[in-house]
């Protein structure tokens, strides 16, 4: 047995499944022979395991899943911890359902991604939206500001929601913001779905939980070697009830959990307590030579580094290339990359986001590398101004609630008469899925103009009822 699988209860459930012979009158459906019935569908699915009469028995007699959130707990200081095949977007819904009733405010950063905004639809709370500070050199976000909690305190939330790290990577100044909170006894949840690694080693930053935070949801899939959909809910101390949180994460997660995700969380564990530290100072000194070998032989500062903010506050393994000193556009490179065969997460006119991940070799950066200097060197030319992305910089008029605009009648109008009306759809630019538009909010000129002009650049713009822009479902 690998030393891995003997530190994993559930991945070592998974595998001991498929090294006994069984003969299944229970689902799944497939029972693990549809390569009879048809090769391409059986190299999907005949490795799928469902956590009941799988993983464990149907009544959960080994009680597996319990042994292995309760190591998830212990190694990040967590009082209760939960394990989702939904993602991070099912753990953030369970969270806020949670927090309160419907009528209750919660502050929320600004930047937050579609599945909190979806979860003030469900549990009816009313947001206190936050602004993130803007860096005027890089035109990112850099964090939520003391001010603004302490701004929001007044309005007296009930709970403080917060993405850390944001999408490109910086983290708010949390020990402050938190002690703030809990000064007034105002739990402090963290959507950390691209912070998984945090808190492994000195090469990043701590994880939310060893600062003080109540609740901390993180995506296994993104930064970790997890199965897609995997997600971890952690939540310590008293400000948030351990027992609706149960409620909650039953109610929003499927009866039906896949055994996949489920091990592969367990498995990624494990990995970080085992070996942790050193697999991500591997990671850090990679992505710290691609950085200096792309910027030398281009001549010109072109990454986000840890050097450009204040200590503890970027993710050293995120790379974030900034594409308007060499007056490039990142869906031109980004499609450039492509056809030599190299995906990357998200592009846009200024920006071009590669994720890192502990499985990726030596051999991956330095063909990387290769490709990425000679797709900048091909289509470089003039430097610009760097514009601030519509997702970081609007800020919208809330005329009524999230759940309110969601329920209320509503209708389709062409865009040149959408102006002063009240968006009904949530609209993103994807990636990042943060909101320009939420329900309930009004549609300005300006908004309008910014996201037309995003998907002009050549980005896909998301979760509109009409994705093409042309007409904007508003509230009647």
């Amino acid at each position: 047995m690998s030393e891995l699988r003997a530190h994993a209860p559930l991945l070592d459930a998974y595998l001991k499944y498929f090294e006994s012979r069984h003969i299944a009158f229970t689902i799944p459906g497939h029972k693990h022979k549809a390569s009879l019935l048809d090769e391409g569908l059986g190299s999907v699915v005949d490795s799928d395991l469902p956590l009941y009469g799988g993983l464990d028995e149907i009544k959960l007699t080994h009680k597996v899943l319990e042994k292995a959130e309760s190591l998830a707990a212990k190694l990040w200081g967590a009082d209760w911890a939960r394990f989702s095949t939904g993602g991070s977007t099912h753990a953030n819904q369970a969270l806020v359902l949670a927090l309160g009733k419907p009528g209750d405010k919660v502050a929320i950063s600004r930047t937050a991604h579609r599945s909190v905004q979806s979860a003030l639809v469900l549990s009816g709370l009313v947001p206190v939206w936050m602004t993130p500070e803007i860096d005027e050199k890089t035109g990112i976000p850099t964090g939520i500001p003391l001010s603004e909690i302490e701004r929001v305190i007044e309005s007296k939330p009930i709970a403080i929601l917060l993405t850390e790290p944001g999408y490109l990577g910086t983290i708010s100044d949390l020990k402050p913001i938190i002690e703030k909170a809990h000064s007034h006894k105002i739990a402090v949840a963290i959507d950390a779905a691209w912070g998984a690694h945090f808190g492994f080693g000195k090469s990043v930053p701590a994880h939310a939980l060893s600062l003080g935070a109540d609740a901390l949801v993180t995506s296994v899939h993104k930064n970790l070697p997890g199965y897609s959909a995997a997600a971890l809910l952690l939540v310590q101390g008293d400000l948030i009830s351990h027992e609706r949180l149960n409620q909650s994460f039953e109610t929003t997660h499927t009866t039906s959990p896949a055994g996949a995700p489920l091990a592969s969380i367990d498995g990624a564990r494990a990995l970080l307590q085992l070996r942790g530290a050193a697999l991500l100072d591997q990671l850090v000194e990679h992505v710290s030579r691609f950085k200096s070998d792309v910027e030398s032989s281009l001549g010109t500062k072109l990454f986000l580094v840890p050097q450009d903010f204040s200590p503890g506050r970027y993710d050293a393994s995120k790379i974030v290339l900034q594409t308007a000193a060499l007056g490039v556009s990142g869906v031109e490179l980004e499609n450039s990359l492509q056809n030599r065969g190299i995906r990357v997460e998200m592009a846009d006119r200024d920006t071009v986001v590669f994720l890192a991940t502990l499985a990726d070799t030596a051999s991956d950066f330095s063909e990387l590398t290769s490709a990425v200097i000679e797709s900048l060197t091909t289509l470089r030319s003039g430097p610009r101004k760097i514009a601030i992305s519509l997702s970081w910089s609007v800020k919208a008029e809330q005329v009524m609630t999230p759940q309110e605009a969601y329920f209320a009648e509503t209708k389709l109008v062409n865009r040149e008469n959408a102006v002063g009306r009240v968006s009904a759809d949530l609209i993103a630019p994807y990636p990042p899925g943060v909101a320009v538009l939420a329900p309930g909010e009004r549609i300005t000129q300006e908004i309008l103009s910014g996201l037309i002009a995003t998907q002009a650049d050549g980005v896909r713009i998301a979760y509109a009822t009409d994705p093409t822009l042309q007409n904007f479902r508003v509230v009647k």
